[in-house]
């Protein structure tokens, strides 16, 4: 059983030390550090760490937003180590999930950031309530479907469904989608006649 610590600064000017000064003083056996922003989605000493841990381990943060950019962000990596018995600790606001007080802080994340969500989506309607009253408001352009004719005509030239969606940029459920629907459209055009 490790105890493994995450570190992070968002840039290459800052300095790791102040976190692994406290990481070493929670006797952290591994440290995974990184110099890289929050937001990035791909921060590779995070993912060595999450792939690293194994079950009965413990991973150390000093603080939250050294290891997530968002609440949802961070469900999610705890979700991951849950699932593979791995707990989590947060040094700043003494955060552990191995005790119940620390489940019960996580639990209240959770509805925290459900709430951000539901607020933001809820102001997302307002908006778009209010653009469509002023005629601004013109929705979200298709893709796929303004597509059709150019995805079955790359189709008959013999293009695999993956390369058709590669090329056009548009997602492999809608180039199936749209030769389901010309197959469909076919069979009906041979039976009327």
């Amino acid at each position: 059983m490790a105890i493994i610590g995450y570190a992070r600064v968002s840039t290459e000017e800052q300095e790791l030390t102040a976190q692994l000064e406290q990481l070493k003083g929670a006797k952290v056996d591994k440290v995974f550090k990184e110099k890289a922003s929050g937001v990035k989605q791909d921060r590779p000493q995070l993912v060595a760490m999450l792939d690293y841990c194994r079950e009965g381990d413990t991973v150390i943060v000093c603080k939250l937003d050294r290891i997530a950019r968002s609440t949802k962000h961070l469900l999610e990596i705890v979700e991951m180590l849950e699932e593979k018995k791995v707990s989590f600790r947060v040094l700043n606001i003494n955060l552990d999930t191995a005790t119940p007080t620390g489940k019960l802080m996580l639990s209240m994340l959770a509805a925290i950031g459900q709430f951000e969500r539901e607020m933001m989506l809820e102001r997302q309607r307002e908006g778009i309530r209010i653009a469509k009253e002023k005629g601004a408001y013109k929705g979200r352009k298709p893709t796929a479907k303004a597509m059709t004719d150019r995805v079955v005509e790359m189709l008959s030239q013999g293009k695999t469904k993956q390369a058709v969606a590669d090329e056009l940029k548009i997602g492999i459920a809608s180039v199936y989608r749209i030769a389901k629907e010309q197959r469909q459209g076919e069979s009906i055009n041979v039976e009327s006649r």
